[in-house]
């Protein structure tokens, strides 16, 4: 049961919340409207002024692990070094600084052109109806403008200000100069020439100015790697994506094609390097069997002449086929060791490997030093596609460079082996080769002579036709390397998109923003807010009787409800007067007290209007000033004085016939505080103050006691004892919402009996909506009979007096009102 009413008093807070939140912002449309505006005028501003930006892309296929068709020549297994590359790693490549130079570079991207337009700057790349060439054997000054207006066909107009802070001398330049002149300042030269004559509109560009500037290549470099955006089209393709943003559409276009071809190009001459470095090593041993071959020749044909000898005989014949045989297998086995030495010398000098010259190239069948050899390219092709594409030290690569190490000390004890192994298959053959030479000894002189220069030449004839076979395969390698690697979509500038500023997204962020910031706003302006804010807080946060609300008061006097009896604002204290009617109803003769928490809360002008209602309904009514320690009661009337009241009558001075005064409002009288006393608060506590009391309820219906108040001192505790009513009251906007613990403790405690809260100086939208008041009573019934008043039969006069704009945003941002719309009604005069 208890559950039950608590989540209706839940539920029933909520629902009060949110109608609060509601209110709070259907009463500030015009806040939304203003930063809507202002939001939307911001957005607009922006997207007009902003620098477009475009985006390029292109898709490649990248196939890191492709086998070439080389494998099945002499460098079978050679481009397995390609199958360690992954993914990443020639994504890597890509995102490179050192190819974004290089595209840089080729592109030309150092000089950059511009459109000046009002206090904007649009880089026009190709569209620039002038060319600057610069002069490569002249330190260039970079990043500073320099201004063209082109004047005519011949020539233009150039300005130029050295603003670099290094530099000590201040240079300025305006001066004009023809097309295709040589310029030459301060740490700057080049030559300027039209673009185009075909397509030169003299008439349209002398309207415009134009910029130029030369840029730093580096940092150029460095910002297209770090513009560039790269991923794969899927998980399990190898196709990549490649984007890249900027102001101008061609120039992404142009850099992102240039990419991808200098990549292609790249990777094939990677492949082709050790198809090179294999022709150049034949080539070097082709030089020297070329010149041994000649000799020979010569020797060959000066013999023949001399000893005309045509053919050998079948011994010299025999002999001189074996002596090939053994010479040829020699001549190899120099070969190979020619090789080894390379490779030892190799291996000594270089830290990288991808150029190395395989051993199957020299006809060497190691299978061991084979595998090795490939191990060590494919590793040194990771290590350096590592350094290629990492921009710092990676654990992957120290890892690379150990086994790297590894195989590199494993070939040279391979290599050891293996030169001890020919070097003993040569001192094998020479012994062969002594054993034949001891047989030639038995043919004539002249055979034998002819023999040797023919086994001289055979030999060398065999060498050379195996080093042109062997060159002929690296030539048709390097012919039919290809890298795997294609463009399937080129960028084009149809296919760029802006993508900065998005209009249509800004326009969407500033409606929401138009909306929100007000909204926080209202919202942090309720919460940090430590005024009650409205009658339905004081409802939600206490038990006490609320007898009503009382409206501003947008008159000049202080007893609005009775120079204005048809006001909103009287209507309100008519409505409190009804509930203060069932408040002791048996008691013919009601004593009513009216207090505070701190003084500017309006106390006094809720007695003084409180007092003059009921006179204005013919109830004899007199009004104590009991606010000793700061008079104010005697100042809303005209013929009132405070030179004597209630203190002087404490005091025994003068009786209380001599203190009441009768005012201008029929059946209303009033006592006035009188002067100050030093002690207020003991002269509460004497006798006459209740003889004062009984006085009052033997001669009037109704006292209306006006107390100083309670926070501050004990005074208004000390006459509760005489009232049969007490009013607590507090005022929308100035009171604290810590009084209602004030409240709540006076009442658990039953300090206060009988009593009720009044909420003064309420409004309907509070310091957000229209300023009119009115009243409305927590009693049993409301009174209505105007006509017995006098007053007439109509409504109240003053239904709403709206409030400006600007009154608006200073009541928004609690900045006081123009008085002639709205009275203190705290009645400080």
């Amino acid at each position: 049961m208890n559950q039950s009413f608590e989540n209706n008093n839940f539920q029933q807070e909520e629902s009060v919340d949110i109608k609060k939140y509601l209110y709070l912002a259907l009463t500030n449309w015009y806040l939304f409207v203003i930063f809507i505006l202002i939001s939307f005028t911001v957005a607009f501003y922006y997207n007009k002024f902003t620098i477009p930006e475009y985006e390029a892309s292109t898709t490649l296929l990248v196939n890191p692990d492709n086998p070439n068709m080389s494998e099945l020549n002499l460098l079978e297994g050679f481009r397995g070094m390609q199958s360690g590359k992954g993914l990443q790693n020639e994504i890597g490549i890509l995102q490179s600084y050192s190819l974004a130079k290089k595209v840089v570079e080729e592109l030309n991207f150092e000089v950059s052109y511009f459109e000046e337009k009002g206090f904007l700057s649009h880089e026009i790349y190709v569209e620039s109806p002038f060319v600057v060439t610069l002069d490569t054997n002249y330190e260039q000054l970079r990043n500073q403008s320099l201004y063209i207006e082109i004047t005519s066909y011949d020539g233009y107009n150039l300005v130029f200000e050295n603003t670099t802070p290094e530099d000590d001398e201040f240079i300025q330049i305006n001066r004009n100069v023809a097309f295709g002149e040589r310029v030459e300042i301060d740490k700057l030269a080049f030559t300027i020439n039209i673009r185009d004559y075909r397509n030169f509109d003299l008439e349209e560009v002398k309207e415009k100015k134009y910029r130029f500037l030369i840029n730093e290549i580096d940092l150029l470099a460095r910002g297209y790697k770090g513009r560039v955006q790269i991923e794969p089209v899927n998980r399990e393709a190898t196709i990549l994506q490649l984007k890249s943003k900027g102001p101008v559409k061609q120039k992404e276009v142009d850099f992102l094609n240039k990419l991808c071809e200098l990549y292609i190009q790249r990777g094939l001459d990677e492949r082709n390097q050790a198809a090179i470095k294999t022709i150049d090593f034949i080539d070097s041993q082709l030089s020297s069997v070329v010149d041994s071959l000649s000799t020979v020749e010569d020797l060959m044909e000066a013999f023949r002449l001399s000893n005309q000898l045509v053919s050998l005989s079948r011994d010299g014949s025999m002999l001189l086929e074996k002596l090939e045989k053994l010479m040829e297998e020699k001549a190899m086995l120099v070969m190979q060791e020619d090789y080894y030495r390379y490779l030892e010398n190799y291996l000594a000098q270089k830290a990288d490997f991808n150029d190395i010259i395989v051993p199957t190239t020299m006809g060497i069948t190691d299978p061991l030093l084979n595998q090795l050899i490939l191990s060590l390219i494919e590793f040194s092709g990771e290590k350096m596609d590592l350094e290629y594409s990492a921009t710092e030290k990676l654990p992957q690569l120290d890892a690379l460079v150990f086994k790297i190490d590894n195989i590199r000390k494993a070939i040279k004890e391979n290599l050891v082996n293996i030169r001890q192994t020919t070097d003993l298959a040569i001192r094998n053959l020479d012994k062969e080769l002594e054993k034949v030479n001891l047989e030639l000894a038995s043919i004539p002189q002249a055979e034998r002579e002819y023999l040797n220069i023919q086994r001289k030449y055979t030999l060398n004839d065999q060498i050379y036709t195996f080093l042109l076979q062997k060159r002929a395969d690296a030539g048709i390698m390097k012919a039919s390397n290809v890298t795997g690697h294609q463009i399937i979509d080129q960028a084009i500038t149809q296919s760029a998109a802006q993508v900065h500023p998005k209009s249509s997204l800004n326009y969407a962020i500033a409606f929401l923003l138009g909306l929100i910031i007000p909204l926080v706003i209202i919202l942090a302006r309720d919460y940090f807010n430590e005024r009650i804010p409205d009658p339905n807080f004081v409802e939600q946060k206490t038990n006490v009787p609320i007898l009503g609300a009382v409206g501003s008061n947008i008159k000049d006097s202080e007893i609005p409800v009775f120079t204005s009896p048809k006001s909103a604002l009287s209507e309100s204290f008519r409505s409190v007067r009804t509930s203060l009617q069932y408040m002791n109803a048996d008691k013919p003769h009601k004593v009513i007290l009216v207090t505070s928490t701190v003084s500017g809360e309006g106390k006094t002008f809720i007695a003084i209007n409180l007092a003059a209602i009921h006179a204005m309904a013919g109830k004899k009514v007199i009004l104590f000033g009991f606010d000793l320690r700061k008079p104010k009661v005697h100042r809303a009337f005209e013929n009132v004085s405070n030179e004597k009241g209630i203190s002087t009558y404490l005091i025994g001075k003068n009786k209380v016939e001599d203190i009441a005064v009768s005012t201008s409002i029929e059946y209303l009288d009033v006592i006035p505080s009188g002067p100050v006393p030093p002690n207020p608060a003991e002269l509460i506590e004497t006798r006459r103050t209740q003889e004062l009391f009984d006085w009052a309820r033997a001669n009037y219906d109704y006292v209306i006691v006006d107390t100083p108040p309670i926070a501050l001192v004990t005074d208004s505790l000390l006459l509760t004892k005489y009232c049969d009513a007490n009013i607590y009251v507090m005022r929308q906007g100035y009171s604290h919402k810590s009084v209602i613990n004030l409240v709540n403790n006076l009442y658990d405690t039953k300090a206060f009996e009988n009593f009720g809260i009044l909420i003064n100086d309420v409004t309907a939208g509070g310091a957000y909506g229209y300023s009119y008041g009115y009243g409305y009573g927590y009693g049993y019934g409301y009174g209505y009979g105007y006509g017995e008043y006098g007053y007439g039969q109509g409504y109240y006069v003053e239904d709403a007096i709206p409030m400006t704009r600007m009154e608006k945003v200073k009541a928004f941002f609690n900045i006081t009102s123009n008085p002639s719309k709205k009275k203190d009604n705290s009645n400080e005069v």
